[in-house]
């Protein structure tokens, strides 16, 4: 056995292996700086939507939810209610909390207005909007 893998096996491996991986990454970074510019989703940004994500950074949402992956396991991800559950459940969903149903997690109340939770309902709509190459992985987030 000690004859057949000599060092100077093991550094041809080595190299060999490394050359192969800095190449693969150089090709999968290559394809992603082609791909990402036209997945431009500025489009269906509205002034309500960036409201809507001051509203969403200011009562520290991320705090409990994901959104498209990113935050907190706490709560569910949001990146999808939008096309899950539509704009009157999110709405009676967030006017009802905290349920007081025992033993649950419980969403604190946060007395948005009219205007405030229609920019925070399109800033989710926004969000469902992204092409996320289908992440969640569920429907359910």
């Amino acid at each position: 056995m000690s004859s057949s893998f000599t060092k100077s096996t093991a550094r041809n491996i080595f190299y060999g292996g490394s050359v192969f991986f800095f190449l693969l990454f150089l090709g999968l970074s290559f394809d992603t700086m082609t791909t990402l510019p036209k997945q431009d989703n500025r489009a269906n940004l509205t002034e309500s939507a960036i409201r809507g994500k001051k509203i969403w950074e200011t009562r520290n949402c991320i705090g409990c939810h994901t959104l498209l992956g990113e935050g907190a396991y706490f709560a569910p991800e949001l990146g999808n209610v939008y096309k899950r559950r539509g704009p009157d459940f999110i709405k009676a969903w967030i006017n009802s909390q905290p349920t007081g149903a025992p033993g649950r997690r419980q969403m604190p109340q946060f007395h948005l207005n009219d205007t405030e939770m229609a920019d925070m309902i399109e800033f989710l709509k926004y969000s469902s909007e992204i092409n996320t190459n289908k992440w969640p992985p569920n429907i359910e987030g």
